[in-house]
């Protein structure tokens, strides 16, 4: 029954994030669903025309049926029977057309609708600052673009239609019943306020258990996610501990197992209701109109299409019981991506944004100041991995940092780990604000240059260059689409890398793998060099871009960064000292602060936490060099 069907995809559509089902939905949101079909309002307006005319057929049938029986059969007028009969094949024609007439416009609505808020919401996602991401859970993000703005979508299609059709159901069905019968209409309607009760208890119950399930299933998906990916796959291997991985899997998938259980206990309990009120409404239909029969009150023609028409209002009825809670289901799918589209984001590009020219070199930090910014001001709890409940200020990052790197400089900052070293570097791309003070970049200060061009200038190397699950020519011309095979090759060759990829057996086409697992980590960095030679900034980042690799990688992707500083100003991130010997100047940063600036020679003459550094990587470096037998 059409009501059965609009129930079970209310359960399967309840959402799990408590924080959202527990708040009230914003006044103004059905004014913004409403902005979201103005696009689609004459498709809409068709689909609704189609299903009116398609709910007004339920009764065609049952009164062919009273009239073939009354004054056809029962009176032997052959030829009317046939011209009902034919009237009835017409009708049952007539409506699998509009079927599937209507069925292509909900698909145009309903697509068109998750389109728009796709592309909405993903254009939004791509603008946030880098904060953002640090903070929310993947999976949950990707889910509001897939199950939330499918959630959305029913509002136009299942929700909006079945509604409608119903409520023209209920009235053109009932209005027949009564003028057939008004005695055999009341009685049977005595029976809906059981299946009433039944669908109230049975939503409240499964309203809570579905949510419990769908967290469930979140759960399981997050473990899957960790695990499933190389990096996750890899820890595993490492530090086998497959027996508790295995453990800890059936455990949550025990408990999803157990909730469907009970799920679907209450869905039978629920289905035998269904089945079991229409067939005593179906026994009264017939005990209480076959003794009117009898008595010459009703016909036998009527008795019949009464039976009919019966079936064909419970379903609408019990349906109808329901349009609170699909309505609410849909619009909280719909205020949960509206949750994510008013999100602001903290790096805002000024309407009066001047492009910064290509060759802008000259980097300073004038006085500056920074720290990062608390959760509620650049995330939603209902994104994170665990929902917060306060939001503390983390304090001072950065003081007072006052340097200048002039067109053509490297300038290394050095210091121990937490320093701030990455934050300061993070602020020349505007991955963050400053708090006070200001980053220029050729004199311009970066919040007032449009964010494509200062992206464009600035370009970065770190120690885990991330790659997509794509080929090498794509990663590669990523930097700089419509690159020709000149192009490529030149940058490849610069960054010591050519040889290697002219002998894979697909070249340029080979699949890297996901976040380029296929290649060691000196390939991957030489790529991610040659990726950003293609780019051509003119301001260079690296970032530790020779941790932890060996010698010879090591040795290799130097040789590969000498080609990409040749010419640029460059920042430079460095944990051996020895990398950045010939720096033009070098910073040492400790506690969010500049507490040396110099050469290295100035620095070693010195002293302080850079001669700290460098006697103990001095120390450290003889005994790589002479180990204990």
């Amino acid at each position: 029954m059409s009501g059965m069907h609009g129930m079970g995809a209310t359960w399967r559509h309840l959402r799990s994030d408590r924080s959202v089902v527990a708040s009230k939905l914003d006044r103004g949101t059905v004014r913004r669903v409403l902005s979201f079909a103005r696009p689609h309002r004459r498709l809409i307006a068709g689909f609704l025309a189609l299903t009116v005319v398609d709910a007004c057929l339920v009764v065609v049938t049952p009164l062919l049926v009273q009239r073939i029986i009354d004054d056809g059969i029962l009176k032997g007028d052959t030829r009317l029977v046939t011209t009902l009969a034919l009237a009835m094949a017409g009708t049952a024609i007539f409506g699998g057309v509009l079927t599937v007439a209507s069925s292509y416009l909900s698909s145009r609505i309903g697509e068109g609708l998750i389109y728009d808020l796709r592309t909405r919401v993903f254009g939004h996602v791509q603008r946030q600052s880098l904060a953002f991401f640090t903070r929310t859970q993947t999976g949950a993000l990707v889910s509001r673009l897939n199950n939330d703005v499918v959630g959305a979508q029913r509002a136009f299609t299942s929700t909006l239609s079945s509604t409608v059709s119903n409520l023209i159901s209920v009235v053109v069905v009932g209005i027949a019943m009564l003028a057939l019968s008004w005695q055999v209409t009341v009685l049977c309607l005595l029976l809906f306020p059981i299946l009433l009760v039944t669908s109230r208890w049975v939503s409240g119950k499964l309203a809570g258990l579905t949510r419990e399930q769908m967290d469930g299933n979140a759960d399981m998906g997050n473990v899957m996610t960790e695990r499933f990916n190389v990096g996750g796959a890899m820890l595993l291997r490492l530090f086998g501990r497959r027996g508790e991985e295995d453990a800890l899997f059936a455990g949550k998938a025990g408990l999803v197992r157990d909730l469907g259980v009970r799920i679907a206990l209450i869905t039978r309990i629920f289905g035998a209701v269904l089945m079991t009120v229409p067939a005593l409404a179906t026994a009264l239909v017939y005990g209480v109109g076959g003794y009117l029969a009898v008595q010459g009150d009703l016909t036998v023609g009527t008795l019949l299409a009464l039976a009919t028409l019966l079936l064909r209002l419970l379903g609408p009825l019990q349906g109808l019981s329901n349009v609170r809670i699909d309505v609410m289901t849909a619009l909280v799918s719909f205020e949960r991506v509206f949750e994510v589209l008013d999100l602001p984001s903290s790096i805002r590009e000024r309407e009066d944004a001047v492009p910064l020219p290509r060759s802008a070199s000259r980097v300073e930090f004038d006085h500056v100041a920074f720290r990062y910014p608390r959760a509620d001001e650049v995330s939603l709890a209902s994104l994170e991995a665990v929902a917060r409940t306060e939001s503390r200020d983390s304090g001072p990052v950065l003081h007072d940092i006052t340097f200048t790197a002039e067109p053509g400089q490297m300038v290394a900052l050095v210091g121990p780990s937490g320093a701030g070293k990455t934050t300061i570097t993070h602020l020349v791309a505007r991955l963050y604000d400053v708090e006070s003070g200001s980053v220029r970049v050729g004199g311009h200060d970066v919040r007032e240059v449009s964010l494509e061009s200062l992206e464009d200038v600035v370009g970065y190397v770190t120690q885990d260059a991330h790659m997509f699950h794509d080929t090498i020519r794509a990663n590669l011309v990523y930097a700089k689409p419509g690159a020709d095979e000149q192009s490529l090759w030149s940058a490849l060759e610069a960054a010591q890398i050519a040889r290697l990829v002219r002998q894979l057996p697909d070249g340029l086409d080979t699949v890297v793998g996901d976040r380029g697992y296929r290649l060691s980590g000196g390939e991957r960095q030489r790529l991610a060099i040659a990726r950003l030679l293609l780019k051509a900034p003119s301001i260079v980042v690296l970032d530790e871009a020779t941790a932890h690799l060996d010698s010879e990688s090591e040795a290799a992707v130097q040789r590969a960064l000498d080609a990409a500083l040749e010419g640029r100003t460059s920042l430079v991130i460095a944990h051996r000292l020895s990398t950045i010997r010939e720096a033009d100047r070098i910073l040492v940063i400790d506690e969010g602060r500049v507490v040396q600036s110099g050469t290295h020679h100035e620095l070693i003459a010195e002293g302080g936490l850079y001669g700290l550094l460098h006697r103990t990587q001095f120390v450290d470096d003889l005994d790589d060099r002479h180990p204990v037998p």
